[in-house]
């Protein structure tokens, strides 16, 4: 039923409808905004996450990191030095290293045999040995041995001049003085030529380091002839020694004791404990031994058919591994 509107002048009463329907529309209205305000606020994670989001197309990939480049970079090139030296024909300093290795042998063969005859086993034998000569100043064979020991062991160890120069027997000092100094250039000379055969049997090794695989057969034709030269030394030196003993062992002694403190009186204990007869036994045992090493390396490394097939064969192998390396 429609409402009159009121007279002009009238007072509008509190439950007039007016007032009402203004309210209504506020109410509408402030709803309708609360729901667009929930609207706006749920859509925005949902656009910040789509912005934020990265692009993870098929057609843009990851960048690689720097240290897995380098790293790849470092792989390749070690691959490609690899395969040049495996394609190499011609293993580095090839003559030198084979002429270290022949002339290797001679020198550590002789070394070997001098401290093989170092030892308190000849030292025992040659005192008891048939028609080695005797003491004629009173030394028996008991104490030519102990002070003869003595002796031997000075050379080969590092103990002070001391260790001779206290000695006695028969209750005086058993050395001299001269006898105690040269004895300690002995020494000196001794450990210098074992220190240097350990480090020539070192570089030796060293050289021969690959040669077997990129050299077949020279080191086996390196020990071959380092034998053969063993034996012409050993050869000449017996011609020399035999010719003229003395002649050779005094051009020794003015080789390694230029000083000049290697001669001695026939009364000195030196001489008494190691005559001239035992540097001659000595001198032969060392040729002997020198000699079967010889033989036994050069009967190992001759250049026989079916060692030399191997090195063919080796060869062979080696050259197809280059032919594949190469393509």
């Amino acid at each position: 039923m429609p409402t009159e509107a009121p007279a002009p002048g009238a007072e509008t009463p509190w439950t007039s409808s007016i007032p009402a329907v203004a309210s209504h529309r506020a109410d509408a209205l402030e709803e309708h905004g609360q729901s667009a305000e929930q609207e706006t606020t749920a859509s925005l994670p949902a656009e910040a996450s789509t912005a934020e989001a990265p692009t993870t197309g098929g057609s843009d990939p990851a960048p690689q990191p720097l240290a897995a480049s380098i790293a790849t970079a470092e792989e390749a090139s070690v691959r490609a030095e690899a395969r040049e030296t495996a394609v190499e024909d011609r293993p580095r300093w090839l003559a030198a290293r084979t002429a270290l290795i022949a002339l290797a042998v001679p020198l550590l063969t002789l070394l070997t045999a001098v401290r093989l005859i170092a030892t308190h086993g000849f030292l025992w034998a040659e005192y008891h040995r048939p028609g080695f000569p005797a003491d004629s100043y009173g030394f028996d064979t008991q104490e030519r041995l102990r002070l003869g020991s003595y002796g031997l062991d000075y050379i080969l160890n590092f103990a002070p001049h001391t260790y001779l120069s206290e000695i006695e027997t028969g209750g005086a000092t058993a050395f001299l003085a001269s006898e105690v100094e040269h004895m300690t250039d002995v020494k000196r000379v001794m450990l210098i030529a074992l220190t240097a055969g350990a480090l020539l049997f070192i570089a030796a090794l060293f050289a021969s380091r690959s040669l077997r695989t990129r050299a077949p057969g020279a080191i086996r034709k390196s020990l071959f002839t380092g034998s053969w030269l063993t034996l012409g030394i050993l050869v000449a030196l017996l011609v020399i020694g035999l010719l003229g003993w003395e002649p050779l062992f005094t051009a020794f002694h003015q080789l390694f004791f230029p000083q000049g403190n290697w001669q001695f009186r026939m009364s000195d204990t030196l001489i008494r404990l190691y005559p001239p007869q035992f540097w001659v036994d000595a001198a032969l045992a060392i040729a002997i031994l020198t000699l079967l090493f010889s033989l036994v390396l050069m009967m190992l490394t001759w250049p026989t058919q079916a060692r030399k097939q191997r090195a063919l064969a080796r060869r062979a192998q080696r050259q197809e591994l280059q032919r594949k390396l190469s393509q």
